[in-house]
């Protein structure tokens, strides 16, 4: 399995919003592919505020953020793209199976928006999982 390579620079980060941006429930998925000619595989950033709670509660979500992106993103994500996970309010609280579907359906949404696939044909609406 590859080294799964992270965000660390605020520029990534900027730039990553300027991209592509998927809300779920429990997380915001933002994607950006990078401008390099290179076929590196994805990077991911993770960012907790300080709005969903205290560095325990954000050291969680972003622990359960890592957890995912280690089962789901090595299959799922594209090459030489750039992604952001953003915590919400629910993530160090909701279950993590509902987590993981999240996250999985904002992943194929934006992958299929990076592709030029006409994603509003097809149902843009947020899974039915029940909000944590």
């Amino acid at each position: 399995m590859n080294k799964i390579l992270v965000l660390k620079k605020r520029k990534d980060f900027l730039r990553a919003a300027q991209g592509i941006r998927m809300v779920v429930s429990t997380v915001i998925l933002q994607a950006a592919p990078r401008l390099s000619g290179s076929s590196e595989s994805f990077r991911i950033g993770y960012t907790a505020s300080k709005k969903i709670g205290k560095a325990h509660v954000r050291n969680k979500a972003k622990r359960r953020l890592r957890a995912v992106v280690r089962d789901v993103f090595p299959s799922m994500a594209l090459d030489n793209v750039d992604y952001v996970l953003i915590s919400r309010f629910n993530t160090a609280d909701c279950k993590f199976k509902d987590l993981k579907s999240d996250i999985k359906w904002a992943l194929k949404k934006t992958n299929k928006m990076l592709l030029g696939e006409d994603a509003s044909s097809q149902n843009t609406e947020q899974p039915n999982t029940p909000s944590c």
